[in-house]
């Protein structure tokens, strides 16, 4: 079951007075207002938008973009302390949809002021997705998965970036993905992914009915008063992280702008470290409360530890930079839960090449551990949530897309 924190605890008792998002869904109730959204219990949540595919995303364009090189040196064999090993190679700048001009939250990420569009490739290998790590190594190894190379955005979708997609849907009138869409293309002949949850099946992509899911009216995207990222007009919110969003959103998002949404197996590989089977994505480190490592407890910005209700304890995309994955990404764990492709599954299927539980299923599976969550647990990198419907929308749940290799 999934750990509540006392913020989720007392925005339930401020949903008594307040509207919160609630469940908006029509395919279940879903847990209490603006403190559910996960199958059968409560938890925080907060949608990912989709994606949509295709249009103005354009060729790759590799080269500038800065270094996709984590922080501190590989963790010694025993577990040890380390920091994120690697390079992962430069990060990749590319012609993608919401990043085709500058400006807030779409070009002045990271202490270079790179692309927040930037992506890092993240090499294939196989690993266990299973497993525990208390500092001194992984134990415990169970339900082997291997993963081929793909990339991974280094940021979580900023609001300026999707600034951009909802103008491109414009009221509805506008963008939508194309059937199918959304696909790991790259695998399996063009199929995607190996479906695990049913012999024989691979990656469907877009449905025409996830149309109706869509909705990113001003009204909708401010789903929880105070803690909702989104603000009608372009102002000092651009580079937080988007929140607000459900599946459907997080992937036409990530269509649109020439990705699809990472499965389970491919973003705990990535906050795993691959076979280095690490504790937290930048290796044993405890998080701490100074902000260095992830964002959460509501320490962020002042090490408090006391949540004010308001955008405040949310942090922009490129902060914290020690707490960089293997393959450079940031805020793997911590400040806002993020969505993946697959539904959960209670249990996995083993072995796994390339595979996601694409069957039908009562959540999609989340990745937890965000800036209210007070139990450092939750950042590890082999935890697991349980589902939230997928048309539900909260305060807590961003997401980022991943990309052909």
């Amino acid at each position: 079951m999934k750990k509540q924190s006392p913020f989720r605890t007392g925005l339930a008792l401020m949903c008594a007075f307040a509207a919160c998002g609630g469940n908006r869904s029509t395919e279940g109730s879903g847990g209490a207002n603006g403190t559910g959204g996960k199958s059968g219990t409560g938890g925080a949540a907060t949608g990912g938008t989709t994606s949509a595919g295709g249009s103005g995303t354009g060729g790759a364009t590799s080269g500038a973009g800065g270094s996709g090189s984590g922080v501190g040196g590989a963790p010694s064999p025993s577990g040890g302390s380390g920091g994120a090993s690697g390079a992962g190679g430069a990060a990749e700048t590319r012609a993608s949809a919401s990043c085709q001009s500058g400006g807030p939250g779409i070009s002045d990420c990271g202490s270079n002021a790179e692309s927040c569009c930037a992506s890092l490739k993240v090499s294939g290998g196989t690993f266990s997705r299973t497993y525990t790590n208390d500092g001194s190594g992984a134990t415990k190894t169970a339900d082997s998965a291997t993963i081929s190379d793909f990339k991974l955005d280094k940021y979580l979708v900023t609001v300026g970036r999707f600034r951009k997609f909802v103008a491109a849907w414009d009221q509805g009138s506008g963008y939508t993905p194309d059937t199918g869409a959304g696909k790991h293309v790259h695998l399996n002949g063009g199929k995607g992914l190996a479906d695990s949850g049913a012999s024989g099946g691979f990656e469907a992509g877009w449905l025409d009915s996830y149309n109706y899911k869509l909705d990113l009216s001003n009204d909708t995207l401010q789903c929880q008063s105070g803690t909702a990222t989104w603000t009608n007009d372009a102002g000092s919110n651009e580079k937080l992280p988007m929140n607000c969003i459900n599946w459907y959103e997080a992937l036409a998002f990530c269509i649109w702008d020439g990705g699809f949404l990472a499965s389970e197996a491919e973003y705990v590989y990535a906050a795993a470290g691959g076979s280095e089977q690490r504790r937290f994505p930048w290796g044993s480190t405890a998080p701490g409360k100074s902000n260095q490592y992830a964002i959460w407890s509501c320490d962020y910005p002042d090490g408090s530890g006391t949540c004010d209700g308001t955008t405040r304890n949310i942090a922009p995309v490129d902060t914290p930079q020690k707490g960089a994955g293997r393959w450079g990404q940031l805020n793997l764990v911590g400040n806002l839960i993020e969505w993946y492709l697959d539904w959960f599954a209670p249990t996995y299927s083993s072995p796994c090449t390339d595979c996601a539980n694409l069957a039908d299923g009562s959540g999609r599976a989340p990745r937890d551990g965000y800036f209210a969550s007070t139990d450092d647990n939750l950042l590890q990198s082999s935890y697991r949530n349980n589902g939230f419907y997928p048309a539900n929308r909260f305060f807590s749940y961003g997401f980022r897309c991943a990309r052909t290799p």
